[in-house]
């Protein structure tokens, strides 16, 4: 089978970043992390790209005159490296209509809740503040909305009595660091069939 391309767009650490990178390096996934960019110059997403010999690239949205100028800048260095999925890892700024064209049912975003609840920012303060007793995290592909597209797959956890953001957040990501992956070598197999807003997961 041949190895997907994936493109990441990342503003922050980048830990999903790292769990995709692993899971391809290990055969996890028939895939390759073709190259990571960032609207942010120093993210430490980038550093991690570097380290594993990935074309890493800072893309600076105030050299364009408007978001429409810099998605194009974005599809056009995505498409340079062959990329074929574009996978979102704490992108901090909402997809336009540039790139959701270039890119049609080939993006993909995580969000540490359990959608549609608690979209936007500080999803895990949401979760604590509202008194859920379970939140967790969800793969979807994006569409135009705030983490509104169609959903891929989640995964549970619990709220326990003791957690702060902190706490919360930490268990997430070990699920995020999972499901990211799965979520993407279900897309490399050809396993994701999109109906209206239902995800199919084929046999």
């Amino acid at each position: 089978m041949s190895r997907l391309k994936i493109g990441v767009l990342a503003s922050g650490r980048g830990s999903n970043l790292q769990a995709l990178l692993d899971a391809c390096a290990g055969g996890n996934i028939p895939a390759e992390v073709a190259v990571v960019l960032s609207d942010i110059s120093d993210a430490y997403a980038l550093q991690r790209a570097r380290q594993s010999q990935v074309p890493a690239l800072h893309v600076d949205p105030a050299a364009w005159p408007g978001r429409e100028q810099y998605e194009q800048e974005l599809v056009r260095l995505l498409q340079a490296h062959g990329v074929e999925l574009v996978c979102l890892a704490g992108y901090m700024r909402l997809v336009g209509r540039v790139m959701l064209q270039a890119f049609p049912g080939r993006i993909m975003n995580i969000h540490p809740s359990l959608l549609p609840a608690f979209p936007g920012l500080h999803a895990q303060k949401q979760a604590l503040d509202y008194g859920v007793r379970f939140t967790g995290c969800t793969v979807h592909f994006v569409d135009e909305g705030m983490d509104s597209g169609p959903i891929i797959l989640q995964a549970v956890v619990p709220v326990l009595d003791g957690d702060d953001e902190a706490s919360l957040a930490a268990r997430i990501l070990e699920q995020e660091h999972q499901i990211y992956p799965r979520a993407v070598d279900l897309f490399a197999r050809g396993r994701l069939l999109l109906k209206g807003r239902r995800v199919c997961i084929l046999e």
